[in-house]
């Protein structure tokens, strides 16, 4: 068991809440101002990780920390001779089932190589053919108007592989699509150059807390933000009042810097999905260990 002193937990502790004060502070500001933000929300709406359980720090599996006990106040948490650490009665069933299918699912789409033509239009098929009014952020026009983006999604071949991507599809555009995932597909078609694959590993490290640090979680959000903001660069809105330029996937020369943009993420993602596949193996084995 790793012994952290009082000194460095509380500075580690005190990094990541600073760190992660960036993302959260202005989503308090803006809804205490009732203001909608099309790319930022995302991260704390589609995602259920709250703001105030992101800026939580924890150590991880087999740390101690002295004199630790406010820690002691959240569950999962319990005295050891050595500190205040990671009581094993919180891994429960259901919660080792979780890392099992994380486990799964991280292997295997690390297993597979990246797929790097999709060119972001699994946004574009989210407003095909809808009315004005209908699109799912009605607040902020189209770039290219209805027509025209409708007109680019009957000219390129669409292969959405994420099923949470696929099913927000308006249902003219699911038959466009080369394939039809669904749930139970997941760890059959999920592949690491997908967007939103990338962005969920934040979704995958934060299933399993309070077992993974806080740093880990931390990493998988920091990613997840900003290929969000590359997701919505390169979506049919008109996001320049924001600062945000366009990556015309619509041109030869937008689709390049898409893929890209796609290329240095898929790298990215590649790490912290090995860091999170030991995160689950050292979850498995610790939990195996206590039993034992």
């Amino acid at each position: 068991m790793l012994v952290l002193t009082e000194q460095e937990w509380r500075e580690r502790r005190d990094a990541h809440r600073e760190r992660v004060a960036e993302w959260t502070s202005p989503h308090r500001q803006r809804q205490h101002q009732h203001r909608k933000h099309p790319v930022l929300d995302f991260l704390f709406t589609y995602y259920s990780f709250r703001p105030a359980r992101l800026e939580r720090w924890q150590p991880g599996v087999d740390v101690a920390l002295v004199n630790g006990q406010e820690f002691l106040s959240r569950k999962g948490f319990t005295e050891t001779p050595h500190g205040v650490a990671l009581d094993p009665a919180a891994l429960t069933d259901k919660r080792r089932g979780s890392a099992e299918f994380i486990l799964g699912l991280l292997s295997a789409t690390a297993s597979r190589p990246a797929r790097l033509g999709c060119f972001g239009l699994h946004e574009w098929a989210m407003v095909y053919r809808t009315e004005p009014g209908d699109v799912r952020h009605s607040g902020w026009p189209l770039r290219l108007g209805h027509a025209g983006t409708d007109e680019v999604v009957k000219s390129m071949p669409i292969s959405c592989t994420h099923h949470d991507a696929f099913r927000f599809f308006t249902p003219e555009a699911r038959p466009l699509n080369e394939l039809q995932p669904a749930r139970d597909d997941q760890v059959e078609l999920e592949q690491p150059g997908c967007l939103h694959a990338n962005m969920d590993l934040f979704k995958w490290a934060y299933k399993l807390d309070p077992f993974v640090p806080g740093e880990l979680i931390a990493d998988c959000f920091d990613l997840a933000a900003r290929v969000r903001e590359l997701d919505m660069r390169a979506s049919p809105y008109d996001l320049g009042e924001l600062g945000y330029e366009p990556v015309p996937i619509e041109t030869p020369q937008g689709r390049a810097e898409y893929v890209r943009y796609q290329r240095e993420f898929a790298d990215e993602a590649a790490a912290l999905r090995e860091r999170l596949i030991q995160t689950c193996r050292d979850v498995l084995s610790w939990g195996a260990r206590q039993v034992a």
